[in-house]
């Protein structure tokens, strides 16, 4: 980790924290730290509280590095995608403003999302800024997003507030900011009641489908943003 990417262990639950000073933008180097982070929550047993820093969870890629190498960073982004719908334990994701691009896939990709109160963005922006949304993005969003929305989300780039954010299945729940960090803790506490071996068999089960999907939309992906340079907005 670093300290741009913390890890806390408390009581069984891991709080992992993103805040780089600015947007949160996802490196190759966030992406590692965040997955030394997840290492370590694995070797503890712990059930995972995800959070940004205050007024934004994630801006989404860093746009030098995805300029430089899309395949890669989209193998590496959505590889940590991929591992946090199959984490051995529950995930709760404290959205702590906006929510972006890259952001929003992570946000997909927890057991419980909750989001922030507050006069912030919840976007897959790719196609407003004329970018073909990855098929492995598409996978991770249908598998967590009502249907009508799913398609307003990903073909229309629609902008949604926190509470509208709910309906469309970004979030489960929406609290106040002062909220939402004893909000995360007490459903991380809530799911510590569940037996954990039932719990990683039946997310397993239950997202097959779709991270077989998201693997197969990757390696796609992968020839076709190859040698392109302008994925920028995820």
């Amino acid at each position: 980790m670093s300290e741009m990417v913390t890890y806390k262990l408390d009581d069984g639950i891991a709080t992992i924290t993103i805040d780089d000073g600015k947007v949160n933008a996802l490196s190759l180097e966030r992406f590692g730290e965040l997955n030394a982070a997840f290492d370590q929550a694995e070797a503890d047993g712990a059930i995972v509280v995800l959070s940004g820093r205050e007024g934004i969870f994630s801006a989404g890629f860093d746009l030098a590095g995805l300029a430089a190498d899309p395949p890669r960073m989209l193998e590496t982004g959505f590889g940590l995608a991929i591992r946090l719908l199959s984490f051995p334990r529950p995930i709760v994701v404290a959205a702590t403003g906006h929510t972006i691009a890259m952001g929003v896939f992570l946000v997909l990709s927890g057991d419980y999302r909750i989001g922030t109160r507050g006069d912030y963005k919840v976007v897959a922006n790719e196609v407003a800024l004329g970018v073909q949304v990855p098929l492995c993005a598409i996978e991770v969003a249908r598998q967590r997003l009502a249907p009508a929305h799913f398609h307003r989300a990903m073909n229309l780039a629609e902008t949604y507030t926190p509470d509208d954010a709910i309906a469309a299945g970004f979030f489960d729940e929406v609290v106040g900011a002062g909220e939402l960090v004893e909000r995360a803790r007490a459903k991380a506490a809530e799911f510590a009641k569940l037996n954990m071996d039932a719990h990683a068999a039946t997310k397993l089960a239950v997202r097959a489908g779709a991270i077989t999907a998201i693997r197969a939309g990757l390696e796609k992906d992968k020839k076709t943003f190859a040698g392109i340079g302008n994925v920028a907005g995820s």
